[in-house]
């Protein structure tokens, strides 16, 4: 293999990375403002696969963030992305959660506007 093609063979996959995040930074900021609340979720919401099934719709929906069980019993967590679909998943965890969840209610708090996100994907937190 010559040095060229080798070198061409190593920055390839870099050069689709920059042009991949580049292209994601360009989907969230067309999408309007971003927007970063932290929640929590009252009701059965835990043994019920809640934080799974969180981390798969935020990652359909395209919001970054993370999720936890917390010692009373409730679910908390932040998410952050472009405002319409921060407020899908704030529907989300309001009405839907996991099949076999019961949401009495949640509570969101720390709404703002953030210039750039501070996660790099949804992740369920221990």
């Amino acid at each position: 293999v010559s040095l060229p093609l080798a070198a061409a063979a190593v920055a390839a996959p870099r050069a689709l990375l920059r042009l991949l995040n580049r292209g994601l930074a360009a989907a969230m900021s067309t999408a309007g403002p971003l927007k970063s609340v932290d929640y929590e979720v009252f009701g059965r919401v835990q043994g019920v696969c809640f934080r799974m099934y969180t981390e798969d719709e935020a990652r359909k929906i395209g919001v970054v963030g993370w999720v936890k069980n917390t010692s009373k019993g409730t679910v908390t967590g932040q998410v952050q992305g472009p405002e319409d679909k921060v407020n899908s998943m704030k529907s989300w965890l309001s009405k839907i959660g996991s099949p076999s969840s019961r949401i009495d209610r949640t509570n969101f708090s720390n709404e703002k506007t953030i210039s750039k996100l501070e996660y790099s994907n949804f992740s369920i937190r221990y």
